[in-house]
């Protein structure tokens, strides 16, 4: 494990909660209801993959311009929420601080837009972090690989080599893509067992030593099944 890769909503921080509020917020105000199976749909998702599936919802015609009003709205909407301060998830401050004092680079990598993510950063601290990607940043975010192997090319460290950390089915299937173990600690979304990934229920019950015993059982686990 030369490197540990973050998401960011759901997993560093409780930003999920804060969506939530978001997300009913533009419903209320496209004359909508959101319910919780179209909302679960949505964690995790890009921009533009959350405007189809609203649209879609609402019958209403997908034009660029119409959704692209609303994904800035929304945006504009949760980064006020975001400003008022971002919850940390269990354990993951304590984990980034002692990752960064032994070391260990690690990458921002989360499907939220730039210019939300730095104002997510101001509350969490952009120092832990040698690079991050966004969304808008690739050609196609999760659950692509896109974002995970353009962290991964920054660092110059092969995929294989860095452990995301990651809360969401689209987050999983992207970094799993790339080629990277995952250790998956669930926040609102169930996210089903995999051959290259680790559940755990907190990262307050972890260490480095644990990150780094679980990457190398996992990378272990993938060479036996391709033998």
């Amino acid at each position: 494990m030369r490197a540990v890769l973050w998401d960011m909503d759901g997993t560093l921080v409780d930003s999920e909660k804060l969506w939530d509020i978001a997300m009913h917020a533009l419903y209320a105000r496209m004359g909508g209801v959101l319910t919780p199976e179209v909302r679960e749909s949505t964690v995790g998702g890009s921009a533009e993959t959350v405007m189809r599936i609203v649209y879609d919802d609402l019958g209403l015609e997908p034009t660029p311009a119409a959704m692209a009003e609303s994904a800035d709205w929304l945006h504009d909407y949760t980064g006020e929420l975001f400003e008022q301060g971002l919850p940390w998830r269990p354990g993951a401050k304590e984990m980034l601080d002692a990752l960064t004092e032994v070391g260990i680079p690690m990458a921002l990598v989360t499907n939220t837009r730039r210019g939300l993510t730095e104002r997510a950063l101001k509350s969490i601290g952009s120092h832990y972090f040698t690079v991050s990607v966004c969304g808008d940043e690739v050609d196609q975010a999760k659950p692509a690989p896109d974002p995970y192997l353009r962290a991964a090319h920054l660092l110059g460290i092969p995929a294989e080599h860095c452990l995301a950390v990651e809360d969401s089915v689209t987050g999983t299937a992207s970094a799993e893509a790339a080629g990277c173990p995952v250790l998956v600690v669930p926040n609102d979304v169930e996210v089903p067992a995999g051959t290259r990934r680790r559940h755990v229920e907190s990262l307050g019950v972890l260490g480095v030593e644990d990150l780094r015993t679980i990457h190398a059982e996992l990378v272990a686990d993938a060479d036996v099944r391709s033998a």
